[in-house]
């Protein structure tokens, strides 16, 4: 129907995983061949079932890859499940009128985008589906030599990643010139710590972390526009240069670490806190994981296997349980948990957002769960896991979201603090000066 045969390449991710044997297929190759090739196959599996002597294969003990892929998929919509009931859960305690509101403009704004998208991305199918069947869609619609082929419409995202990075730098006071201004002064300063660092910076900075491997993805597509690999076969090529064994991978994937690293020491310089340097080991062992991981690219299978996959999975845990402690300790300033069972500090955003003990577990043992699936994440190796890898994106981004609230909940406390600490140094103050006035002594 699509006239003539595909030719994919033997390297290809979707016919085998990294460090495994190449795929060798040859699709011209004769039935007769086919059919003694398949003779000899028979034979041998009929001779392994013969022999009853000989010990069952670790393979044959394994799960089947279906059974796993389909493990992960139920996992998958089992968290998105719970992010769907939480978030509608919190639309539910909206008022009636404040609820249909919000639903009404969530649906105004967003549906159109993604329907759009789609409605483009389809048309584009259905012009590759015409030119694979020779159908001369270009004479059915009085189209000059100049028309749009399903491989430009492919390539609208080319325009949107521009169209972004012209309206974020562009110079003339509109489409909110400050807030860009803002954004891009605060990405300069993450980038070169020079100067005290301010809760923007390390804000941002921690929430580019969690953004690594979207940064990472973003690097890999701007590298195919560039060598013009944007639909065509190269998408199936592991080994291009845009593919696993680039080092701009782990490059990207590690410099939001790095920039956060620099910023610890930053801090350290100018406040002399060695909390300080222990946040800055937290962000420095990441480095490990990040490191490990591309070198299965660049060794030979059987070392990788026995001795830098154990270092890999070392690392990993230490990064997430060390992380996860900071998270907990440091970040949200839960000691001991004491917060889950009394709420000394209560003001309006606790009483808004954390005021239920339930919030506490879940955001703990969620934090938790998601810090370890992270480094799955940060290891360029598991790429391949194409959903798995996209879930586990979108679950860290929600446990960003949950981390904000608590962050920025933490932050609040302490700035009421200062506040009220400098405000009762002044009352004291003010009033022994009160008193020595009436006592008619002079200072």
């Amino acid at each position: 129907m699509f006239g003539g045969l595909a030719t994919v390449p033997s390297n290809s991710p979707h016919l085998r995983k990294s460090g495994s044997r190449p795929v060798v297929s040859d699709l011209g190759i004769s039935d007769n061949e086919n059919g003694a090739e398949e003779g000899f196959l028979n034979l041998t599996v009929a001779n392994d079932m013969k022999g009853g002597s000989m010990p069952i294969s670790t393979a044959a003990i394994m799960p089947s890859p279906a059974l796993l892929w389909r493990f992960k998929v139920l996992l998958f919509f089992v968290w998105g499940f719970i992010c769907c009931k939480i978030g509608w859960d919190s639309v539910m305690r909206m008022s009636v009128d404040l609820r249909d509101l919000f639903l009404y403009e969530a649906f105004l704004y967003y549906n159109p985008l993604l329907l759009v998208t789609m409605m483009v991305w389809f048309w584009g199918i259905n012009l590759w589906v015409f030119a694979q069947a020779n159908v001369n869609y270009a004479k059915i619609f009085d189209l000059d030599q100049n028309h749009l082929t399903h491989r430009e419409i492919w390539k609208v995202p080319v325009l949107l990643y521009a169209a972004v990075a012209m309206i974020l730098i562009f110079p003339f006071d509109i489409f909110y010139l400050s807030s860009r201004f803002y954004l891009l002064r605060t990405l300069w300063r993450i980038v070169l710590p020079l100067q005290a660092i301010s809760f923007s910076d390390f804000f941002l900075a921690d929430i580019l972390t969690s953004m690594s491997k979207v940064l990472s993805d973003l690097e890999r597509s701007v590298c195919r526009m560039v060598h013009r690999q944007v639909a065509t076969i190269a998408w199936f090529e592991a080994d291009s240069v845009c593919g696993s064994h680039s080092v701009a991978i782990p490059l990207v994937l590690v410099l939001p670490y790095l920039f956060r690293l620099f910023q610890c020491l930053r801090q350290y310089k100018d406040t002399g806190e060695k909390t300080s340097l222990l946040n800055a080991l937290k962000y420095s062992t990441a480095v490990p994981v990040i490191y490990l991981s591309a070198l299965k690219y660049h060794v030979f299978p059987e070392k990788w296997t026995n001795f830098y996959r154990p270092l890999w999975l070392l690392s990993g845990v230490l990064n997430s349980l060390y992380s996860f402690y900071w998270d907990v300790t440091r970040d949200w300033d839960l000691s001991a948990f004491t917060r889950i069972f009394k709420f000394s500090k209560a003001h309006p955003l606790s009483n808004l957002i954390h005021g239920r003990k339930w919030v506490y577990f879940w955001v703990i043992s969620s934090n938790l769960i998601l810090r370890c699936t992270w480094t799955y994440k940060l290891s360029s190796h598991l790429r391949h896991n194409y959903l798995t890898v996209f879930a586990i994106t979108a679950l860290e981004i929600f446990r960003r979201f949950q981390w904000v609230f608590f962050r920025v909940e933490n932050e609040w406390n302490k700035m009421n603090s200062k506040s009220n600490i400098q405000l009762s140094m002044s009352d004291t103050a003010n009033e022994e000066e009160r008193l020595l006035v009436s006592n008619g002594h002079n200072v």
